[in-house]
This record gives C-alpha cells, structure tokens and sequence, in this order.
C-alpha cells in the first residue's frame, strides 16, 4: 500500500508539472487562430538592370522577396536559413512582438546575426494587429536587397471600416545600386563622408521607362473602369524618402503603419523608409494608361540624390498599348508643406488608448554631427564637411554596436557590453535648431535607457541644425506610439499643442526637418528594444539607442527564456 501510495503520488505530481505549465502556458503566450508557416531561404540572384549584371542578396530568389500573409491574431513560424557567405537578421518592422523580443531581428541587439550556412527559427504572434507591414533584414546594409511586405488581414467575418475594393495590390519601394550594397556601406563608413545616390528607385523591383535599358521593366496594374483600388504602399528605401502619386487620381489614405486611419485624400503622400500607407483608389478617368510614381523628397541641403523618379503604369483596360503614358505630378523635392499636411491632418479611425497621465516625460535631441578627422589621409577618409567625419546622435551620444547581442546580454546580466545611462534629457541646452554649441562632437557608448514595466512614457524627438536640418524617420522596434503631436523650432512644453484624443498610431515617425514630434507609449512589453533613424547610413553613423524595459509582476509581464537555436556570436 504504502508503494501504491508513493506511485499515485508520484504520478499525480508529474500531471500537475505538465498540466501547471500547459494551462499557464495558454496564459501566458497569445495563441493565434491558425499557425502560418514560411521558409526563407537567404541566397544570392543574378539580376540584369539598367544595362548591367549584378549578383544581389535574396529570399527565395525573390526581389522584392515573398510577401507573408496572415490574419489578426495568427501564429507566424518563419525558418530563415542562411545560404550566403554573410551574416544576415530578419526584422518583422512593425510587429509589436508581444513575450517574442527574441524574434524582433536587429543584429546585435536582440540577437547575433544568422551566420553563413546556418538557421534560425523565427516565432511571433500578432496580437491585435492587421493592416500592411514589412519584412527587412537587418545588419549591415542588406536591407536593400532583402525586405518584402506582410499583410495581415482582419479575422474571418470582421470587415474593412471602408468600402471592400475590388483588388489590392502591394507596391514595395526601393533603392538600386550596380555597386555591393555591403561594399558601399564599407565604402561609406571609410570615407567620414556621405552615401552616394542611387543608380535608380525601383517599385516591386521595376524601374521603369525612364532608367537606361528599363523600357520594358516597368511594373503595371490592369484596372477596370469604375473600380476601387486598395494600394499597399511599402518604402524599403534605404536612404531617400519618397514622394508617390498617380497622374489624375487621388489618393485616400485610409491607414498608416499597419493601424487605420480616418481617410485622408491627397493628390499625393510622403512615405518614408520604414512606412507603409494603405490608400484607396478609384479607376475615375478616362480610359488611358497612367504613370503611378515615386519620386525623392529631400529635405536636408546640399546633399546629392537620385532625381529620375520610378516609374509604374496604372494601365485601364482597353487602353492603347503604344500610346503614351500620361505623366505623374509631384510637389518640389524639397516640399516640406506636402509632408505637413498629411502629418497634421491624420487620425486615428479608433480608440487607441492614448496615455493621458505620464511618468516617463523624456526629451531626445536627433542630428548630424561632423567629429574631427584623425586620419593620416583626411583627403581620402575625411570627406565630411570642413574635412571631418560625419557622425550622427540622439543626446549628443553615437550609438556603438555591441560584439554580442544586447537582449542576451541583459537576460543573463552580463557586465561590460553596455550601461544603464542613457541620458532622459539631452546633455548639452542650446537652441537646438538655430544653434550649435561650441564642441559638436558626440560621445560613443553603447548606452541604454532603463523603462520600468507599465510606465507611461512621453517621448520629444527634438531635431537638431548642428550639420543642417532635415527630416529623420524614427523607428521604435516592439511599441506603436500616439503621435501627439509635431512642430516647428524647439519644443515649449507650454505652447506646444498635442492632441489625445485620436492621434495617428504608428512605428515610424518622420520628425519634421527644424522641428519636434511628441509620442506616447505604454512600456508594457519586457525586452531590449532598439529605436533609430530608418536612414541606413544615419544609423550607421549612430543615431540610434535602445530601451530595456524591466519585467513586470504578472504572469504575461516576463521576458520568456532565449529559443534553443538562438544565433551565437
């Protein structure tokens, strides 16, 4: 009996060490309704365009790579296997990876890169989330080549809060360079000077007629008179935003960075890299073929940029095969008052929860700045302004990549990789659009800015005129913020007008050229979470830190343990 006894003991403990954990498990993970499945197979393309050949890095042979489809809510497997001879990290942009920080991607920060001939086993669930996002990798410059779009449609019966279109169809924006992207990046960050410009704008990996040797690349919608169109506008770009419009049609936008928006019509829209803007539009014209294209917004002076637009035919059926496109129109390229508009006329369709009480109140400066040349070739490795090195940071401090991944670091409380001061205000007061203190050098650190669990945080990107003033798209990885509000010159917490009650709700904010944005966020979601500059070489420069936002007390408010087959530096 007594042996009998210890067994029913025995056996009763076991169940309750698998059934405790399995029922805490469904607590505890967000399960989506179904589980899609993807394997992505990082290779290299031969690829022929504008007159030359070139050997580009991709996902399944795929430019831009394949698009992932899911609904609100779904489980996403994605085994990423690395068939190059680079390292390579994939970011799902966009996806607020709720408990799954070891998926959200950014080399060196949440994990080591995927070495050559290695995988790594992606997982994610996207809680409460639809709408249009991205897929990039993430390290080095590899974004170029390797990036597509994610689609994430509403849960079975629940329908678009606007008119169902007839088609969708995703345009993904791009950047082409004949050069190896890595190549450039090496090239760039020698050289202390800026990125050159590139060889062509590509949509869906078209340049269009207007490029040398493009006149039958060129990207096309087969419209039906009298119907509506959902776009799915994507900007991959690496360095340049971009104007888009479509001769003769307006645009509606109806969402922005994956939430909805009240709509919005405008004859055109900036988008920035890291953006996507969901519009609607209607085949109201004449029967004809129209030029739908993306053309450069640059907003800082006297930098060199590619200004032959890339070009797509948004062609009615029954049109004239020959016949001439119609041309589309774009603002100047400097136009800040086209981006101003959208900015301060979009809202949000819902309620999103906007944080009306804040504990965090943090104000960061962004910019360029030049450091001194300390080469012994300043001609060949100093070709920033007044033979300097350009540099760029947020509170005068460049962000340096660690040698291992930062969240790995954090998790298992190893000393030595990075330190908890990042300044809350920025360490030098000046007048930060007009002005320049006396020593524009930036100090370099590897410095994180500690958020306690639940704390509701007001976050001021403040930009800076130090090298000039430009607009800088800025990223927070893991969060979408209430952007409450923007301006012109410094912030003035008493002027300064902010809306909280249907502010727009997105990942990427361009912080207007000699101006501030404001945002809100709730630091509810533990983990390590990099926010930069989603210009490639202003990050590369530094302008970039990340957050550490601590654990909380309940049983979905603790960073989950590492996978099995993390990447090991």
């Amino acid at each position: 009996m007594a042996w009998s006894s210890c067994l029913l003991l025995w056996l009763s403990l076991l169940l309750s060490y698998y059934y405790v954990p399995l029922s805490f498990a469904r607590a505890y993970w967000p399960v989506g309704a179904s589980t899609r499945f993807y394997h992505f197979k990082v290779q290299t393309l031969r690829v022929t365009k504008l007159c030359k050949t070139n050997d580009i890095v991709t996902v399944n042979g795929k430019f831009p790579g394949p698009v992932i489809y899911a609904q609100e809510d779904d489980r996403v497997i994605v085994r990423v296997t690395n068939q190059t001879p680079y390292n390579t990290t994939i970011h799902w942009h966009g996806v607020r990876q709720r408990l799954s920080c070891w998926a959200d991607g950014p080399s060196y920060i949440t994990q080591c890169p995927i070495q050559a001939g290695r995988s790594y086993t992606y997982e994610f669930t996207l809680v409460q989330q639809k709408g249009t996002l991205l897929w990039h990798a993430h390290v080095s410059w590899l974004r170029a080549t390797v990036h597509g779009a994610i689609v994430i449609y509403p849960k079975t019966g629940v329908p678009y809060p606007f008119p169902h279109p007839y088609e969708e169809h995703s345009l993904v924006f791009a950047e082409y360079w004949h050069k190896d992207v890595l190549q450039l990046e090496e090239d760039v960050m020698s050289s202390g000077g800026g990125a050159p410009p590139a060889d062509a704008y590509l949509i869906n990996g078209s340049p269009g007629p207007l490029y040398n040797c493009s006149a039958t690349d060129v990207y096309e919608i087969a419209v039906v008179p009298g119907k509506t169109y959902l776009l799915r506008l994507v900007s991959a770009s690496l360095n340049t935003e971009h104007f888009f419009a479509i001769a003769d049609h307006r645009l509606t936008i109806v969402e922005a960075d994956g939430e909805y928006t009240k709509p919005l019509t405008v004859d055109s829209l900036m988008i920035a890299p890291g953006q996507t803007i969901n519009v609607l539009v209607q085949a109201d014209q004449p029967i004809d073929t129209y030029d739908m294209a993306m053309a450069p917004f640059m907003s800082a002076q006297n930098v060199p940029f590619q200004n032959t637009p890339a070009v797509g035919h948004f062609r009615y059926s029954g049109a004239v095969p020959e016949a001439p496109s119609r041309p589309a129109e774009f603002p100047a390229f400097n136009d800040n008052l086209t981006v101003d508009f959208a900015l301060n006329n979009l809202r949000s369709l819902n309620e999103t929860g906007v944080p009306l009480v804040v504990e965090a109140n943090l104000l960061f400066t962004i910019g360029l700045t030049v450091e001194h040349c300390h080469s012994s070739y300043p001609n060949a490795s100093c070709q920033g302004p007044n033979g300097g090195v350009f540099a760029a940071a947020m509170n005068s401090i460049a962000f340096v990549e660690p040698m291992v991944s930062l969240l790995q670091a954090y998790y298992e409380n190893t000393n030595g990789y990075y330190t908890e001061d990042f300044p809350g205000v920025p360490l030098k007061d000046y007048d930060f659009v007009d002005g320049a203190p006396n020593d524009t050098q930036s100090l370099n650190g590897t410095r994180v800015k500690v958020l306690e669990f639940g704390s509701r945080v007001q976050l001021v990107l403040q930009n800076t005129g130090t090298v000039g003033t430009e607009n800088h798209p800025v990223h927070l990885h893991g969060y979408s913020f209430h952007v409450v509000g923007h301006g012109t010159g410094n912030y003035n917490p008493v002027t300064a007008k902010l809306n909280l009650v249907d502010p727009p709700y997105m990942n990427t904010i361009g912080v207007p050229a000699g101006g501030w944005a404001a945002i809100r966020f709730v630091a509810d979601n533990p983990g390590v979470w990099f926010m930069h500059c989603h210009l490639e070489v202003h990050a590369s420069w530094g302008l970039a830190m990340a957050f550490v936002v601590k654990d909380g007390n309940g049983t979905m408010e603790s960073l989950p343990h590492p996978p099995a087959d993390l990447p090991r530096c």
